[in-house]
Order: structure tokens, then C-alpha cells, then sequence
């Protein structure tokens, strides 16, 4: 098989993580008979330095014209780059909301997972992450807060800033109908997420997703307010099957959860639209203190290449061999410093990368 992937290295430790999980895909395609075609795609402070902009129409096209697109991380130092001068629509992130907008990537999975190998370094009590956990969580990625209209003014010698909030009823459909076709395969539970006792908005996604769960008489629904989930996520985060919510909500709770597994360098990250055809990067920023230093976790980058294989190539047994691999050299007891534990072999980004590719036969 064919894989024509576009691959946008990014900013601080993006271009070591890639390099790491393009390793691994190519580990796989010889191992496995697949043929894989990169194209290299700037975006973010790589994509200012060089055409003065975060985003270009020629990064747009070159994106949509691959199977799938691989990313490593977005932005840099905010408060001594040169980046974070410029006004907010020419800073790097503006690059990262502009293609997944442009390339209609309205799904964002999150799986957050706590390895066996990993409970010591969750920061939960032990009787918590003894009972281990596995959940998903569903973000909307192209509406919301972050898309809505936004400007800031001066009203009488005082500064005013307004972002808006807005969803519609077709935009919350499609995510919550994405959301309940993952807990199917999976088991079968979805807390959707709002703030229903205050905002409009929240009401009609809470609205919404209720006519949508009609259609899943197998799955089980609940929703919960987001103060509450947050607290339950370092409770209980057992309880949890498939976390659907929106845009700012879903940014911080992913966030949270990767930090119980252990380390945000675990959680990987895909960003689907209606086909198969998806973005896949790691949940972790660019980590600007240590680009360079090659210590950098590069396994939330290689399992999202693994979710890649699964979701927009269909390459099952693939994605299985990486994510085995990952269990494996876990079980050997290998860290990356950010996961290193007393008795461990601590390795770097490179070492990491190595070993994982070695373990795929």
C-alpha cells in the first residue's frame, strides 16, 4: 500500500519527535510491504521565519493533497520569541487553527491511558491509578470560543476584550454522532461534557446530544458539568468511557488527563473531518526549554503515527505492532526522562526511537 504523508515538523522539539515516529512508519512499511511518500509542509514560527506568515495557501493544498498529515508541535517561548511580537492572527498558533479549519478537522481524539509499566509515575494516590483507566476524549475542534468573533476595544480610557462563544445544532450533531460510533467499539459509555447551568450554548449541546444518543440504544449516556469532570478526572478517572465535549473544554481536559497517565509526552492526538483523511500530532507543546537537548518523549508523536495507520489507512495489524512496541519497551523498563522511575533505563529521544523500531518485526 501507498502512503502519501504530509509531515509538518513544526517548532522547539517538533523536528525531533517526527523524525522518531517517521522511524517507526518506516520500520513498519518494510516490515509490513507498504510504500511511504513524505512531503514536507511548514507551518507555525517554521513557516514565519521563512514566508512571514504561520500558514500558507501552498502549506494548505500540499496538506490536502496527502492521505494524511503528521505533525509534531506548534509554537515557541511566549514571552522572548520574536513570534509573540507579532500581531495574533501572524503568531504560530494562528497557523494550527487556520488548517484544521481549512482542512475541516472538526474530531479530535484524544485516548489518555495509563500503562501498567507507568502507575508509579502517575501523580494520583495508589488506590486510584491501581484500578488503571482507558477513555477517549472527543473534542470539537473548529467551532466555539476559539473560532468565534472576537475584537478588543477602548471604552472610555478602558481596555475591553470580547471573545464569542457559538456553537450551532449541526456542528454539535456531527461531533456527538463521531463520539457515540467511537464508544460502540469501545465500551459503550459517553459522559458528555458542558456547562448547562450557565451557558446557552451548553444547553443546546446538551439538547442536541440527547436526540443523538436516540440512535445508540446501546450506549450508555450522562452528562456532566465541566468543574465536575475535572474533578473526577483525578478522582475516578476509571469511570470513564468516551468524554464528548466542546472546543475550550475539550483543550483543558485533555490536558489533565495526559498528566495522570504519567506524562503528556504518552497522549497522542488524531483530528479527523467526514472521510478518513485525518491530522495526527502529539497533545504535548513544542517544549521550547528542551528543543535540542534530545530528551524529548517522542511516544505521543509515534502512537499518533499508530492512530494514523488505524484511522485513515485502515492498517489495523500495523497500528497493533506499534502500539505493542510501545508496551514492550515499557515492560524493559526504558524512560525517557520525563517518565523515568528508580530502577529504569533512562534513554533519550533518539535511544527511544531506536528501541521501538527494533522491537517491530
Amino acid at each position: 500500500m501507498k502512503l502519501n504523508i504530509a509531515c509538518i515538523e513544526g517548532d522547539g522539539i517538533g523536528p525531533e519527535i517526527v523524525t522518531e515516529a517517521k522511524k517507526i512508519l518506516d520500520k513498519v512499511a518494510l516490515v509490513y510491504g507498504h510504500e511511504i511518500v513524505y512531503t514536507n509542509v511548514l507551518l507555525g514560527g517554521a513557516s514565519i521565519d521563512v514566508h512571514g506568515v504561520p500558514l500558507t495557501d501552498e502549506a494548505v493544498e500540499a496538506a490536502k493533497a496527502a492521505d494524511a498529515v503528521l505533525m509534531g508541535s506548534i509554537g515557541g517561548d511566549t514571552t522572548t520569541s520574536p513570534w509573540y511580537k507579532l500581531p495574533p492572527n501572524l503568531r504560530p498558533e494562528a497557523g494550527l487553527l487556520g488548517i484544521r479549519k481549512a482542512l475541516n478537522l472538526f474530531a479530535n481524539l484524544r485516548p489518555a491511558v495509563l500503562y501498567e509499566e507507568l502507575s508509579d509515575a502517575c501523580p494520583l494516590k495508589k488506590e486510584i491509578s491501581s484500578a488503571g483507566f482507558d477513555m477517549m476524549i472527543m473534542r470539537e475542534l473548529t467551532g466555539g470560543l476559539y473560532f468565534g468573533e472576537r475584537h478588543t476595544t477602548e471604552e472610555n480610557g478602558i481596555r475591553k476584550a470580547v471573545d464569542t462563544l457559538t456553537y450551532d445544532e449541526n456542528e454539535i450533531r456531527r461531533i456527538a454522532v463521531k463520539g457515540f460510533d467511537i464508544a460502540m467499539k469501545r465500551k459503550k459509555k459517553v459522559t458528555s461534557v458542558d456547562k448547562a447551568n450557565v451557558l446557552d450554548s451548553s444547553r443546546l449541546w446538551r439538547k442536541v446530544v440527547d436526540e443523538v444518543a436516540v440512535d445508540y440504544p446501546e450506549v450508555t449516556l450522562e452528562h456532566m458539568l465541566v468543574d465536575n469532570c475535572a474533578m473526577q478526572l483525578v478522582k475516578d478517572p476509571a469511570q470513564f468511557d468516551v468524554i464528548l465535549t466542546e472546543n475550550m473544554f475539550g483543550d483543558i481536559l485533555s490536558d489533565e488527563a495526559s498528566m495522570v497517565t504519567g506524562s503528556i509526552g504518552m497522549l497522542a492526538s488524531a483530528s479527523l473531518n467526514d472521510s478518513k483523511f485525518g491530522l495526527y500530532e502529539p497533545s504535548h507543546g513544542s517544549a521550547p526549554d528542551i528543543a535540542g537537548k534530545g530528551i524529548a518523549n517522542p511516544i505521543a508523536t509515534i502512537l499518533s503515527a499508530a492512530m494514523m495507520l488505524r484511522y485513515s489507512f485502515d492498517l489495523d495489524k500495523e497500528a497493533d505492532a506499534v502500539e505493542n512496541a510501545v508496551k514492550s519497551i515499557l515492560k524493559k523498563g526504558y524512560r525517557t526522562i520525563d517518565i523515568m522511575s528508580e530502577g529504569c533505563t533512562q534513554v533519550g529521544c533518539k535511544e527511544m526511537g531506536d528501541l521501538l523500531a527494533d522491537e517491530i518485526n
